[in-house]
């Protein structure tokens, strides 16, 4: 069977889409999917993971999603299993696994090409597969010669699509239906397909390229020019504690230029699962062809130095302030409003505090037992290095000399505003400069910038 063949059958949505990878990417992507009526499977080899979805569990951020979770279940059109599925329908397979920061140890392709040699065990001519994970340039052209492996011909009888997600977690203006996407198709017939398919997605926006590795050096551009602003403004931000300003002040003083400026904010170093990995395939890239890629270097150094920067600033300040060295570290995840702790901040500063000898304890309105859990499996951890508290009560928190804030979750916002009004410790960091209280207080606030 070749592509064309398989065109009409898809248009009249006599196709099974299997979504591989059902996290933050996949899990919404699915659910959208399923709810326009057509038939979806979800596969994930992680077995927690899996446990949480057919006990009906999800976490909170992913609570606006439950009722048509557990319509699309009830209906039949979601399926969400460890396997694919053999099946004499057209078959679309879409790659949403996680793509982990290469070393020479592990490569970034290491679980998007299993899950592409999974779909290929049943999979048959007439099938297509769209990657949307994160991925080196190069990597669309090695699951195209994977693909070839295995008796097909991309382009004529198997399709290929590389259109990476663009998520950004908690924004409330841009979510998954309204995002314009990029997309490499192998040939027209696979576009047409991919076309119908985010159709359900994002109306169809889909703009093509007709060479992967513009898709590939696009995604991890988007990602590092977010790197190289937020590197950029937290030096900034060194400068103008230096100068005694605020750089809040100067930021949004700069933000009313209409042209030519695009506002960045500082904190305590970039983390998640894209602006840390995502410019590490441009320097991988250039590195393989001999080009220094100077300027994610140098952000990427000046990313990985912020929590450094603000250890330094918390233990000279107890020191002056003579003030016990024990400090409570909250918002650990690696944004403001998402449970997400990969790569994030605060566990760099947690673990740097302790070296230097910090009693320090965690806090997150996020993170119950399940995500302790969650965060050592990811880890390689048996247990977390530090003490986690489940609230900000006052027993607690007049233990400590310090809070650092990292993330200003919503949820927190009044009992921290509580915190620094009672004066209930001594000292306050925040680490975004989001702190604007008008009322006295006899605790310290300082601020990264100020």
């Amino acid at each position: 069977m070749i592509l064309k063949d398989v065109l009409d059958s898809v248009k009249s949505n006599q196709f099974l889409i299997e979504i591989f990878g059902l996290g933050y990417v996949g899990f919404p992507l699915a659910i959208r999917l399923a709810k326009s009526g057509l038939s979806v499977h979800g596969i994930d080899i992680n077995s927690k993971r899996l446990e949480r979805f057919q006990s009906e569990n999800l976490y909170e951020s992913e609570e606006d999603l439950k009722e048509d979770f557990l319509e699309c279940k009830k209906n039949g059109k979601l399926e969400i299993s460890n396997l694919p599925h053999k099946t004499d329908v057209t078959k679309i397979g879409i790659i949403c696994v996680p793509t982990p920061i290469p070393d020479k140890n592990t490569k970034s392709t290491i679980y998007v090409k299993s899950a592409v040699e999974d779909f290929l065990i049943s999979a048959k001519k007439g099938d297509v597969i769209i990657l949307e994970s994160s991925i080196e340039v190069g990597t669309t052209e090695e699951i195209k010669e994977l693909i070839e492996s295995k008796g097909y011909e991309v382009g004529k009888d198997f399709g290929l699509c590389f259109c990476p997600e663009r998520i950004d977690p908690a924004n409330k203006e841009w979510g998954i239906e309204n995002i314009p996407r990029i997309i490499y198709c192998s040939d027209d017939i696979s576009y047409e397909i991919s076309k119908k398919i985010y159709l359900n997605v994002n109306d169809g926006n889909l703009f093509r390229v007709n060479n992967p590795k513009i898709a590939e050096i696009v995604k991890s551009f988007e990602n590092a020019f977010r790197l190289v602003n937020i590197s950029l403004v937290n030096e900034l931000a060194i400068l103008c504690e230096k100068l005694g300003i605020n750089v809040k002040q100067v930021i949004d003083a700069a933000s009313t230029k209409p042209f030519g400026f695009l506002p960045h904010y500082p904190g305590a170093g970039a983390g998640g699962h894209c602006i840390p990995k995502d410019p590490r395939f441009l320097l991988e890239s250039s590195n393989r062809l001999g080009i220094n890629f100077k300027t994610i270097e140098n952000a990427l150094k000046i990313n990985s130095e912020m929590p450094l920067h603000i250890c330094n600033s918390i233990e000279k300040d107890l020191e002056r302030l003579n003030l016990k060295k024990s400090v409570m570290v909250c918002g650990l995840s690696y944004k403001a409003n998402v449970e997400d702790m990969r790569d994030s901040a605060s566990f760099k500063i947690i673990t740097e505090l302790k070296k230097r000898n910090f009693n320090v304890i965690g806090y997150d309105s996020f993170f119950n037992d399940e995500f302790i859990e969650k965060y050592c499996i990811e880890n390689n951890l048996e247990k977390l290095n530090f003490q986690v508290v489940k609230n900000l009560n006052d027993d607690i928190v007049k233990q400590f000399s310090c809070m650092c804030i990292v993330q200003h979750h919503d949820t927190d916002k009044k009992r921290i505003v509580e915190i620094y009004q009672n004066s209930s410790l001594p000292y306050i960091y925040d680490c975004q400069n989001k702190l604007q209280f008008i009322s006295s207080s006899k605790s310290i606030l300082k601020s990264l910038g100020s």
